[in-house]
C-alpha cells in the first residue's frame, strides 16, 4: 500500500456543496451590481415600495371598473394619470440635470406616499368617486414627471463602476417584475376579501422603505450647477441631441409605438377578467401575475449577460414577441391560454424595455443624462395616456379582444421598421463601443504594421 505524500496538497473533494458554490461563482456576475452599497440600499427599499405601487395600480383599475363598468372611463383615468408626465417630463429632465438627484427622489417618494394615503382615506370613508380618482391620478402623473427621469439618471450615481450599469438596470427590471408578480396577486386577494382601500394604505406605508434607503445612501454630490443658459435653451439642446443621434432616436421611436399601441392592453385587463373570462378581481390578479412572470424571466436573462453587445438586435425581436403575445391573448377565451398569452407578452415587453434602457444609458453623455432620460420617460409613460384613451375608445367600439389583436399587429409592424434601420445602427454604434472598450478594435489595428502591409 502506498503512503500518501504529506507534502502534497490534498485532492479536492467534489462535494455537492462545493459544486453548488461553483455554480454560484460562475453566475455571480448576474448580481454584480449588488456589490455597490448604494444600489443594495435602493434594491431593498424599492423592492418593498414597488409591491405597494402595483397593489395601488390594480386597485385603482378595479375600483374604476367597479364604479363605472366602462372601458372608456378606464382609459380616461389612465390618460389623466399619465398625460402630465408627457407634458412635463422634458422640463423635469432639465431640472434633474441641475439638481441633487437624490433629493429629487426623496421628495417625489414622499409626495407619492401622500397621494396613496389620500386614496386610502377617501376609499375607507366611502367618499371616493370618479372625480377624486381623476384628480389624484393627475397628482401622481405630476410626481412621475420628475420621479422617472430622476430615478433613471440617478442609477449611474448608485453604481460607481460603469461596467456594472447594464447589470444594475437588469436587476432593477427584475425587481420591478418581481413586484409585478407579487403586488397584483396580493391586491386581488385583498380586494376580494375586503376593499381596495387596504391596497392604497399598504402602498402609502411602503414608501417609507424607499425614502429610508435614499436617506441612508452615501453619494458624492457635485455642487449644484448654476448655468448661464436658460431652461428652454437646455431643453432645446436635449432635443437636438436626441433627434440627431441615430441610435437613441430610433430606439425611442420604436419604444413610443410600443407604448402607444402595445402597453395600454394592461388598462383593458379588468374587462378581460370580468367580461371575456367571466372572473373577478382574483382573475385580474392572476393575469397580471402571469405577465409579471414573463417579464421577470426576461429581466433575469438580461441580468445574466456580461456585456451590452448584441442588445440592439434583441430590441426588434422582443417587440415581435410582444406583438405575438398580444394577438394570442386577444384571440383566447380560455383562462389558461390567456395566462400564456400575457406571459409571452410580458416577456417581450420587458426584454425590449430593459434592452432599450441599457443601450441608451450606455451611449448617453453624462451632462445630458437627465434630459435624455426624460425623453425616454415620454416614450415609455408619456405616450401611454394617448394609448390608454385610444384603447378605451377602440374597446368601446370594437370590443377589448379585437382592440388588443389590432394593437399587437401594429407593434409587429414597428419591429419590422426597426429591422430596416439595423445596418445604419450598427455602423453608428460599433465605433462608440470600440472607444468604450466594449468590443475590440478591428484586426488591422491589432496587427503590426508590416503584417498589415503584407
Amino acid at each position: 500500500m502506498t503512503t500518501p505524500d504529506r507534502n502534497q496538497p490534498p485532492e479536492p473533494i467534489d462535494l455537492p456543496a462545493t459544486r453548488t458554490l461553483g455554480v454560484f461563482a460562475r453566475h455571480a456576475h448576474a448580481w454584480r451590481a449588488l456589490r455597490h452599497r448604494n444600489f443594495r440600499l435602493f434594491f431593498g427599499g424599492q423592492s418593498i415600495s414597488l409591491i405597494g405601487t402595483w397593489m395601488t395600480r390594480i386597485a385603482t383599475w378595479w375600483l374604476v371598473y367597479r364604479l363605472t363598468h366602462s372601458a372608456l372611463l378606464l382609459g380616461t383615468v389612465s390618460f389623466a394619470g399619465q398625460i402630465p408626465t408627457f407634458l412635463l417630463a422634458p422640463f423635469a429632465g432639465v431640472w434633474v440635470d441641475r439638481l441633487d438627484r437624490r433629493k429629487v427622489l426623496v421628495w417625489t417618494q414622499a409626495l407619492s406616499m401622500v397621494q396613496s394615503l389620500l386614496l386610502a382615506v377617501l376609499t375607507f370613508t366611502g367618499l371616493i368617486g370618479l372625480g377624486s380618482i381623476l384628480a389624484l391620478s393627475v397628482m401622481q402623473g405630476l410626481i412621475n414627471a420628475f420621479d422617472m427621469p430622476g430615478r433613471q439618471a440617478f442609477m449611474v450615481q448608485m453604481v460607481e463602476d460603469r461596467a456594472d450599469l447594464s447589470n444594475a438596470i437588469a436587476i432593477n427590471s427584475s425587481m420591478v417584475n418581481m413586484a409585478r408578480l407579487v403586488g397584483p396577486s396580493l391586491a386581488g386577494l385583498l380586494i376580494a376579501a375586503s376593499s381596495e382601500a387596504w391596497c392604497f394604505l399598504i402602498d402609502g406605508i411602503s414608501y417609507l422603505a424607499v425614502i429610508a434607503s435614499l436617506i441612508a445612501m452615501r453619494v458624492a454630490v457635485a455642487a449644484p450647477r448654476r448655468k448661464s443658459s436658460s431652461a428652454f435653451t437646455e431643453l432645446r439642446e436635449g432635443w437636438s441631441y436626441v433627434a440627431g443621434f441615430l441610435p437613441i432616436r430610433t430606439i425611442l421611436l420604436l419604444f413610443a409605438v410600443v407604448s402607444l399601441m402595445g402597453m395600454p392592453f394592461v388598462v383593458l385587463m379588468p374587462i378581460f377578467a370580468g367580461k371575456v373570462l367571466h372572473g373577478g378581481p382574483h382573475t385580474l390578479g392572476f393575469l397580471m401575475g402571469a405577465m409579471g412572470v414573463g417579464a421577470l424571466i426576461s429581466a433575469l436573462s438580461l441580468a445574466a449577460r456580461k456585456t451590452v453587445r448584441g442588445l440592439i438586435r434583441i430590441i426588434p425581436l422582443s417587440a415581435m414577441v410582444f406583438g405575438l403575445g398580444l394577438i394570442g391573448f386577444g384571440l383566447s377565451r380560455n383562462f389558461y391560454l390567456s395566462m400564456l398569452g400575457v406571459l409571452v407578452a410580458g416577456m417581450g415587453m420587458m426584454q425590449g424595455m430593459a434592452a432599450s434602457n441599457t443601450i441608451i444609458q450606455t451611449l448617453v453623455s453624462e451632462d445630458k443624462r437627465g434630459r435624455v432620460m426624460s425623453y425616454y420617460t415620454m416614450a415609455f409613460v408619456g405616450m401611454a395616456p394617448f394609448g390608454s384613451l385610444l384603447a378605451g375608445s377602440m374597446a368601446s367600439a370594437w370590443g377589448a379582444p379585437l382592440t388588443v389583436i389590432v394593437n399587437g399587429g401594429v407593434v409587429i409592424l414597428g419591429a419590422a421598421w426597426f429591422l430596416t434601420q439595423f445596418p445604419a445602427l450598427r455602423r453608428t454604434v460599433r465605433p462608440i463601443y470600440r472607444e468604450m472598450g466594449i468590443i475590440p478594435p478591428p484586426p488591422e489595428e491589432l496587427a503590426p504594421a508590416e503584417e498589415v502591409e503584407s
